[in-house]
C-alpha cells in the first residue's frame, strides 16, 4: 500500500466512524421528542393515541376535580373554544392554579379524548412558557405584559 492509499483509507474510515455516529444520536434524538400542540391544533389535527407530545395553553376555569389520592383532572383551553381533558396523577407545581399557564407532557389513551399527563410545569413565568404560545396568548388578549411579572 501507498502513502495515498493509506491516507485514504485512514480518512475513509474516520469519515465511516462520525458518520455512524451522527446516524447513532440521531435515532436516540428522534426517540425522545415530545412535539408541542395546542388545543385548536389538536382539533385541527389530531394525534394517534400512545403518541409522546407537549400540550400547553391556560387551564380551564372551574375544570380542575380532584379525585382519589393524588389523581386530578382539569382541562386545557386557548381561548379558542377547544378544551383537551387533562388527566394527571401526581403532584401538581404550586403555582398550578384556573387561568394559569401550564405545560403538559404525556399520551392520549387509546379509544379517548383524554390526555394522560405524566409531567406538568406550571407558568411561572417566560421560562415555562413556550414563545408561541405566549406569543397566541398575546394575540387573543389572554396575555398582558403587566400580568406576567406580578
Amino acid at each position: 500500500m501507498t502513502r495515498k492509499q493509506k491516507r485514504l483509507a485512514v480518512i475513509g474510515g474516520g469519515m465511516s466512524f462520525i458518520v455512524a455516529a451522527v446516524l447513532l444520536v440521531m435515532f436516540a434524538f428522534s426517540n425522545s421528542v415530545a412535539y408541542f400542540y395546542m388545543p385548536a391544533d389538536l382539533a385541527s389535527n389530531p394525534v394517534p393515541p400512545g403518541t409522546r407530545i407537549r400540550l400547553g395553553g391556560l387551564v380551564g376555569e372551574g375544570s380542575v376535580i380532584r379525585g382519589a389520592g393524588s389523581t386530578v383532572r382539569f382541562a386545557v383551553t386557548d381561548a379558542s373554544g377547544d378544551l383537551v381533558p387533562v388527566r394527571f396523577t401526581g403532584i401538581l407545581p404550586d403555582l398550578f392554579r384556573e387561568g394559569q399557564g401550564v405545560v403538559t407532557e404525556g399520551t392520549f389513551e387509546s379509544g379517548s379524548d383524554v390526555f394522560t399527563a405524566d409531567t406538568v410545569l406550571a407558568k411561572h413565568d417566560e421560562k415555562y412558557m413556550p414563545k408561541d404560545v405566549a406569543d397566541r396568548l398575546k394575540q387573543q388578549g389572554l396575555w398582558k405584559e403587566d400580568e406576567a411579572r406580578k
